[in-house]
């Protein structure tokens, strides 16, 4: 019966993105794409009739959350929405397998970028937004955005937002939850409009700098049309593009503190710093190394922050092959698929915090071997950081490389080579949708079989919940608590 109550909160999750999807449907009246109306009707009319009654019951009995509960509810949350977003997909074209449909759907809800369609110029505009918006919600989160609303309901619960928030250790940036996750996405919504007014000014049309705008700020790869961002031929366009890239992979709790004048606690946090040296440090090793096959420096260093960011925030968007880069080069953008962005961000991969825990953990356990007596502490922030954060992120890592590990072999068993199956499986579980191989730069995952992309999109879901969150619904102890 408890199970039963618990259910109604993803349901009702469909009622706060059945708006956006009522604004792909009159966009197709607008752009007078009357195929579309009965692919975008009747998944509203399934809201509609799902949603309202769970709703209503709200009022009468809000069900109390447990800690345990938080895993369950956004799970499901995730699995729900993604299988009423891919109606769409299905609809449209009735050729398209319900798992490439539930493929496209799980790769943009989970900000991933990676796409079964061949030929975007074809696509109805309307079915484009659809796909943009979808980064946009699942970039800060659905849960994020029902638990903002939650008061509506008659429930609240920071559980919610822990099991779906990134990093270590979670914090609230104000004294209620329902304040936290306003505030994330009041700088979600003011980041994606200056984003959309800048690329207004660099010569985009409405449409495309709305779209872009939505996948830019979720650290999702996404384009309107085939020839995406290079077809402007705009470095402005190019430079935007990057800085917001950056921007959208650091932690949103760090805006936060900046209007607060909290600068101190900014200058000193370990993860930002590490974020920045990091993609500092890896462009100008790849402008050196690629800087022989352009014509001018400037060109070099362009493609290559831009690629670098685009890695390390998981954004996965590329303005060049990179596959034609140096071995060297190469390199240094594979270990950024596994590396991600900072945690409390829209990056999705292991987050850098985590590599700041084990390094500091490292230097630590060579003063055991020097002074054995010794008590040493990992230090984040300037502060002593709890040592179960060390436990946590040490279990963390070795569940993540097992997990990756588990989908390269399944990647290899279906006949892929190898390259082709470490990066899918990173990418994947990264939420990264770039990769080598067979997921190169113009190719498609149209060449995967259906049984690897119904895996696929697990990977997608349970990576964007930082693995805990899925996995633990399948630990025994679980539904014996």
């Amino acid at each position: 019966m408890r199970l039963i109550k618990l259910v109604r909160l993803p349901l009702a999750a469909l009622a706060f993105a059945f708006p956006l999807m009522l604004i792909s449907l009159i966009l197709a009246w607008a752009y007078q794409e009357t195929e579309m109306f009965a692919v975008f009707g009747l998944p509203l009319a399934l809201a509609v009739v799902v949603a309202a009654p769970v709703l209503f019951s709200f009022k009468k009995t809000p069900p109390a959350l447990y800690a345990q509960d938080g895993y369950l509810i956004v799970t499901l949350t995730w699995v729900i929405l993604i299988v009423w977003g891919a109606l769409p997909y299905y609809l449209y074209e009735a050729k398209i397998h319900f798992i490439d449909a539930l493929f496209e759907s799980a790769s943009a809800f989970t900000t991933t970028g990676a796409s079964t369609l061949a030929d975007l110029d074809v696509l109805p505009r309307s079915l484009i937004f659809w796909r943009c918006i979808s980064y946009w919600i699942g970039g800060m989160g659905i849960i994020l955005l029902t638990v903002a609303l939650m008061p509506l309901l008659g429930v609240g619960g920071f559980q919610l937002i822990k099991a779906e928030t990134t990093g270590p250790d979670k914090e609230k940036i104000t004294p209620k939850v329902t304040g936290t996750a306003k505030v994330l996405w009041i700088f979600y919504c003011i980041m994606t409009l200056i984003l959309f007014l800048l690329y207004l000014a660099g010569g985009m049309d409405v449409f495309d700098a709305i779209c872009h705008s939505f996948a830019t700020v979720s650290a999702g790869s996404i384009a309107t049309k085939n020839s995406s961002l290079t077809g402007y031929n705009s470095a402005y366009l190019t430079i935007v593009w990057a800085v917001f890239m950056f921007l959208a992979g650091v932690n949103f709790n760090i805006y936060y503190r900046l209007i607060r004048r909290n600068v101190k606690e900014v200058f000193f946090n370990s993860e930002l710093r590490a974020y920045i040296i990091l993609a500092v440090v890896i462009s100008i090793i790849i402008t050196v190394n690629i800087a022989p096959l352009y014509n001018s420096m400037s060109s070099a260093a362009l493609d290559a922050v831009f690629q670098t960011i685009s890695f390390l925030s998981t954004t996965g968007a590329v303005i060049t092959d990179y596959t034609r880069w140096p071995a060297l080069a190469q390199m240094l953008l594979f270990f950024l698929m596994f590396t991600g962005g900072c945690s409390g961000s829209t990056a999705g991969g292991i987050k850098l915090i985590r590599f700041v825990v084990l390094y500091k953990q490292t230097g630590n356990e060579f003063r055991r071997l020097l002074y054995p007596r010794g008590v040493f502490s990992v230090h984040l922030n300037h502060k002593v950081g709890r040592k179960d954060v060390v436990y946590g992120v040490t279990a963390f890592v070795f569940l993540y490389m097992m997990t990756a590990a588990f989908i390269t072999l399944a990647t290899a068993a279906a006949g892929f080579d190898i390259i082709t199956s470490l990066t899918t499986s990173f990418s994947m579980l990264g939420n990264l949708g770039s990769g080598f191989g067979a997921i190169s730069p113009g190719s498609s995952f149209s060449v995967f079989p259906a049984h690897l992309k119904l895996l696929y999109a697990v990977a997608m879901i349970a990576g964007r919940l930082e693995i805990w969150t899925v996995l633990v619904l399948f630990h025994r102890e679980y539904w014996q608590s």
